[in-house]
């Protein structure tokens, strides 16, 4: 990526954690403004959440970089996603300078786009009404979006991220917009998948992302070719044939056999089939497991998916 070229960019300003439907809008505006005055449409994300960094608390995180990066690219055409580090000198930067120093002279802003709750610089002391008039001193382009409600709820990545920790994996969704999603290598397992005639694909959850409630969950998983088949989804620790407490995520493909060990996948979440449940043997948790293959069947035979 060159940030060193003359093209002017309109950038959208903010996390975007999630990519939730209130960025939806900040998102689609920057889009249609670069293409009003035919700029790069862009958008400015930090590699970690800038709370945790000056809080001292981590905060568990929707999606990661890589998975952030492909959801405003691929679901609002935005051209560029520019990764951010807040580092000791980004953290202690005035307001101003960020605006003047960094946006419109290192980045070619011709457009900035921010929500109502953007707040940048050193202290959080950038705020969008000082985005607003600095803009307009210095004859660029501002757009400020309101907040977006749903159900009378305001919509924002706490929301969402509470919602996810219940397991509540519809409703997270319908604020996301679109099915959450987790990107990760297939790795080699325990085997014990295969051994009951049920093979799975083992994912790990990235560093940083929030883990959703242990249970089982209706999925879809795309694979590098392209190729997309539903799935059932365990996460959790197998209290039924574990005992060391590691949290796995563990996916069997509907209408799939084949080596995908190291292969990048994608899984898409739908809805969730039930909590994680120690069974008495081995014979029960198998059986159960065959009948949430039957309800994740059912679910794709009457929902209209189409791999995003």
């Amino acid at each position: 990526m060159d940030l060193s070229k003359d093209n002017k960019r309109v950038i959208a300003l903010g996390f975007f954690d999630g990519v939730h439907i209130g960025h939806a809008a900040l998102l689609q505006k920057t889009a249609e403004l670069a293409r009003a005055i035919h700029a790069e449409s862009a958008a400015l994300t930090f590699t970690a959440h800038p709370a945790s960094r000056i809080g001292g608390q981590p905060i568990p995180l929707i999606n990661s970089l890589e998975d952030r990066i492909y959801l405003i690219r691929t679901l609002y055409s935005i051209e560029e996603v520019i990764p951010l580090p807040f580092d000791d000198r980004m953290m202690h930067m005035p307001w101003e300078e960020f605006i003047t120093d960094y946006l419109i002279e290192h980045l070619s802003a011709g457009g900035l786009v921010a929500g109502h709750d953007f707040h940048f610089g050193w202290k959080g002391e950038g705020n969008p009404q000082r985005l607003s008039e600095t803009c307009a001193r210095l004859g660029i382009g501002c757009h400020i979006i309101g907040k977006v409600t749903l159900d009378g709820i305001t919509v924002s990545s706490t929301f969402i991220r509470s919602l996810l920790d219940a397991g509540d994996m519809e409703r997270a969704n319908r604020y996301l917009g679109h099915p959450h999603m987790l990107t990760s290598t297939v790795e080699h397992g325990k085997g014990l998948g295969r051994s009951i005639g049920i093979p799975t694909v083992n994912l790990t959850i990235p560093a940083g992302v929030i883990t959703p409630a242990y249970g089982v969950y209706i999925t879809r998983i795309l694979l590098e070719n392209g190729e997309s088949y539903p799935a059932v989804t365990n996460i959790g620790v197998r209290p039924t044939v574990d005992n060391d407490q590691s949290v796995s995520v563990e996916s069997h493909i509907l209408g799939y056999s084949g080596n995908l060990y190291g292969e990048r996948v994608r899984l898409e979440f739908f809805s969730r089939i039930r909590p994680e449940v120690k069974f008495p043997s081995l014979h029960e948790l198998t059986a159960e497991i065959r009948r949430n293959i039957d309800a994740t069947r059912r679910y794709f035979e009457t929902h209209d998916k189409t791999v995003s």
